[in-house]
């Protein structure tokens, strides 16, 4: 195994040639990389020209730039490489006064030179290095708290630690189904990186929980193992390893097995060290306690944050689990909301991506992050999500006399049953009359008044039953003509006097446009209402916390007549009348309305731009959605298939890329 270690850099600042030369003989003996300065000056281009030299021994007396007025500057500049001050002067003032400067100790020149050096040399190295690495582990912390991403995460964990142990090999597991599944490969000589974000997958298989295999065992059992040379202990089977070193070449020796314990204290995974590498000499040696316990410390850190971004997601994933129930309820309740919900937040989605593609003309400025469009995307899915209070049989009213029953049926029973009561009435006067010898003209007459009573109610019949459907507009003539049958009445077989339509019936046949009628109209505009305080009672997360507003108003008007807050011009936010858009451009041309047919594009657009013209769409966005042709998929119906994730494909893929 090849190691490139970097020596540790030290400069030493000495005016005595002599002196200085031994000093540098001194740290090359022991294997440290060495630079010399007559000076302060020439100390302060070195530092500069040579930034990871990594301590300074300075002589106090110099001239030209003297020892405290070296430290002085390095300490104002914010450099705190550390510095041992060294004097022939037994005078200890001179010493508190560097040492009160910042330097990290201070060297009487004596016959013990060597020793003295390489004494103070090692100690302040070894405080140094405990110091960054407590830094360090404050900055792994901060990075492993504000990582979400697992496979990030994984990787950044073994990255960390094999750079703070100064380990070659690296291997993540994650307990599951009670098995060690590998995530994260590292072997830094032989260039092995897999899993993570690497690209690289790993192929090895999950490792059964037997105590025989080490980390098997850590995880069993929930402590450390630190082992100082695989091939001289016979506790564990290394016939893995082993193998492993014969096919490559490698080397494996020294090994740190830790558990990686959660904040319950529950293993979770096991992280396996191979050959920490010395320093100075570039040799493997065992893992040291301190680095044992660093590692102890870090795995259980890491744990946690992997447990916390694992919950992140599982949260996340339920979130989606509740929009994704909400949408299917909405479907099931009625099939034709279920559809529109999710054609207009894959709409809503395609539009948002169009306008992020201008770089001129009115929306040049807009611009749609990931996050912002997940928001969106989320906000379209739940757009609808009141209209699960909204009755079924108003949302998929096909007739004007719909309930949950079509009553046509009870208006042409009454008009079957008067026409049999006609050619009853017709027949028994007929018999009486040929009784009473009537001549033939008057039994010719009163035929012939039969068959018109017969054709007047059977055209009647025609023409009541014509108004339930609202495929036409109801004009004047035609309300007044139900009016006058409204008032038409007949008498039962008990003798009840009843109308030939009544109220109610009259009441929803004189609907001039639609199905509905205005209080079925407010009862289904009450859905936005209902809508924006469920949407409202949810504590949304911060990166979601705008799905309320968006949703909520997707039916308000430019002009202020929309509802249910009757915002007007800029109080809309912008993802709302984006909204308000695509929901009318995917009702105009839904296919599978039971109330209507779906409308070609021309006549849908005239309807969008006569919206724009009154103020009710911004005709800005309109003018955008019609030259972008962005209602063409929705009538070709090819957004949706039946593999596409329930919040939509765009939604999906945005949270995939946004974890990456």
């Amino acid at each position: 195994m090849e190691n490139n270690i970097e020596k540790v850099k030290i400069l030493v600042v000495e005016d005595s040639a002599i002196t200085r030369e031994i000093l540098l003989a001194i740290l090359k003996s022991d294997n440290y990389d060495v630079f010399g300065a007559e000076n302060g000056e020439e100390a302060l281009a070195l530092l500069t020209d040579n930034p990871d030299i990594r301590l300074v021994i300075s002589d106090l007396h110099m001239p030209v730039m003297d020892g405290n007025a070296l430290l002085n500057d390095l300490r104002e500049a914010k450099n705190d490489v550390p510095l041992i001050m060294l004097t022939g002067d037994k005078d200890v003032t001179a010493a508190m006064e560097s040492l009160k400067m910042g330097a990290n100790d201070y060297l009487v020149k004596d016959n013990n030179l060597k020793d003295t050096v390489l004494f103070s040399v090692s100690r302040v190295l070894e405080r140094t290095r405990t110091l960054e690495e407590n830094k360090r582990l404050f900055a792994i912390g901060r990075a492993l708290s504000s990582e979400h991403n697992i496979e990030c995460l994984l990787e950044l964990i073994v990255d960390e630690v094999r750079s703070l142990t100064h380990a070659d090999g690296g291997t993540l597991y994650i307990l599951k189904d009670n098995k060690l599944h590998f995530k994260i490969v590292q072997t830094a000589s032989l260039n092995i990186r897999m899993g993570g974000t690497s690209g690289k997958e790993i192929g090895f298989p999950p490792v059964e929980m037997k105590e025989s295999n080490v980390s098997a065992y850590v995880a069993m059992k929930g402590e450390s193992i630190n082992i100082d040379d695989v091939y001289t202990t016979d506790l564990f089977d290394f016939t893995g390893p082993k193998n492993f070193d014969k096919a490559t070449g490698y080397r494996t020796k020294s090994m740190l097995v830790v558990p990686m314990k959660n904040h319950e204290n529950d293993v979770i995974g096991v992280l396996q060290l191979l050959n920490s590498v010395d320093q100075k000499s570039g040799e493997v040696i065992p893992f040291s306690s301190n680095y044992e316990q660093l590692t102890e410390s870090l795995a259980s850190q890491a744990a946690v944050s992997f447990t916390n971004t694992k919950l992140i997601d599982e949260m996340q994933n339920l979130f989606e689990s509740f929009v994704e129930v909400m949408a299917t309820a909405i479907d099931e309740k009625s099939p034709v909301t279920g559809g529109h919900i999710k054609r207009v937040a894959d709409m809503t989605t395609m539009l948002a991506k169009t306008l992020n593609e201008q770089t001129e003309g009115t929306f040049k400025d807009v611009s749609f992050s990931e996050e912002h469009l997940y928001e969106l995307n989320i906000a379209a899915m739940m757009h609808d999500i009141g209209k699960v209070t909204t009755p079924v049989e108003i949302v998929e009213k096909a007739t004007k006399l719909q309930t949950i029953f079509d009553r046509v049926n009870y208006v042409d029973l009454r008009f079957q049953y008067l026409l049999q009561k006609a050619r009853n009435e017709g027949l028994q006067k007929k018999v009486q009359l040929i009784k009473d010898n009537a001549s033939e003209s008057e039994i010719q007459k009163h035929d012939e008044e039969i068959t018109a009573k017969i054709e007047e109610l059977t055209e009647m019949k025609a023409f009541v039953t014509g108004c339930n459907k609202p495929g036409e507009f109801m004009d004047d003539d035609k309300i007044e003509r139900l009016q006058s049958i409204s008032k038409l009445t007949y008498e039962d077989e008990e003798g009840n006097t009843l109308p030939y339509i009544n109220e109610d019936e009259l009441k929803n046949l004189s609907i001039r446009k639609g199905s509905i009628t205005e209080e079925e109209r407010k009862i289904m505009q009450n859905h936005a209402s209902v809508s924006l305080k469920m949407l409202s009672g949810i504590p949304f997360t911060k990166n979601l916390q705008n799905v309320p507003k968006f949703a909520g108003a997707h039916h308000e008007f430019i002009n202020g007549k929309g509802y249910p807050l009757g915002l007007k011009g800029d109080e809309i936010p912008f993802e709302g009348k984006m909204m308000a858009v695509t929901d009318i451009a995917e009702a105009l041309t839904a296919s599978d309305r039971p109330y209507k047919k779906a409308m070609p594009l021309e006549v849908a657009y005239k309807i969008l731009r006569f919206m724009a013209k009154d103020e009710e769409l911004d005709s800005d966005l309109v003018e955008f959605f019609i030259n972008e042709n962005l209602a063409v998929p929705i009538v070709d119906r090819i957004i949706h298939k039946s593999n596409i994730f329930m919040l939509g494909g765009e939604s999906y893929r945005l949270r995939q890329k946004m974890k990456e």
